[in-house]
């Protein structure tokens, strides 16, 4: 028997949180509702969920400082619902390793589809027999099947569902640059879901975490000139960049 998905949805909202529990439990979806990041680490302690639906303006704790919260110790995929103004907020929660954002007031229809976006994207990637065909970033070697970086010493660099499908999009096309689009199809997001620069952010957390200098990157290079893009320099091992 497939267990249902289970959404956290995180909101003050006690009217809002009702709302999108009966909409998901009705497309099928285990909804969990939670008064903010008090109720949410709870939920964690317990039973972790698939999805975090976050609201990013609450009194008590407000929704960034739940997502470094939950950054600091988990890759769960998660939508941020913020006011339709808001820009500033969603750039960082991008930053932050937020997959995705939906604008107040919420479209049912539209946070349906982003959740089963997330999902679909942070969906474990079938186990490969062996390790030698990996692709290395700098001294990290992607794991496909466990949807992470690990180094030559064992030690494990977790990445979002958003970065993995990233990752996964510049191993499949070594030394090809890639726009912007492009990226953001190949790793299983419609570009309309997203601002235009969101790729850019997710870049940039990227780059925190492999490059041996991010600020000069050798693993991930920013090509200039008709539209722009990205390309992905392979190592040949664990030695690269030291």
């Amino acid at each position: 028997m497939t267990l249902s998905p289970r959404i956290a949805i995180v909101d003050d909202d006690p009217l809002l949180r009702e709302l999108l529990v009966d909409y998901l439990t009705g497309q099928g979806y285990s909804a969990l509702p939670c008064d903010g990041g008090v109720s949410l680490r709870t939920l964690f302690a317990s039973s972790p969920p698939d999805c975090v639906i976050l609201d990013l303006v609450m009194p008590d704790e407000d929704g960034l400082s739940v997502l470094r919260w939950l950054r600091a110790g988990s890759d769960v995929p998660l939508i941020m619902l913020t006011s339709s103004d808001a820009l500033a907020d969603r750039i960082v929660g991008l930053e932050l390793g937020a997959d995705d954002y939906v604008a107040k007031p919420a479209d049912l229809r539209e946070l349906l589809a982003r959740v089963r976006s997330v999902l679909r994207r942070h969906r474990p990637a079938a186990a490969t027999p062996a390790e030698d065909g990996e692709p290395w970033f700098g001294r990290w070697r992607l794991d496909r099947a466990r949807r992470r970086l690990v180094d030559n010493r064992g030690e494990i660099l977790p990445i979002t569902g958003a970065e993995f499908g990233l990752l996964c999009a510049f191993a499949e096309h070594p030394n090809m640059t890639l726009s912007r689009d492009r990226l953001l199809k190949l790793s299983g997001t419609d570009p309309g879901e997203v601002f235009d620069r969101a790729i850019d952010l997710r870049i940039t957390r990227l780059r925190r975490k492999i490059e041996p200098v991010p600020g000069d990157p050798t693993v991930i290079r920013t090509v200039r000139g008709h539209g722009g893009g990205y390309q992905y320099l392979p190592s040949n091992g664990p030695n690269h960049g030291r």
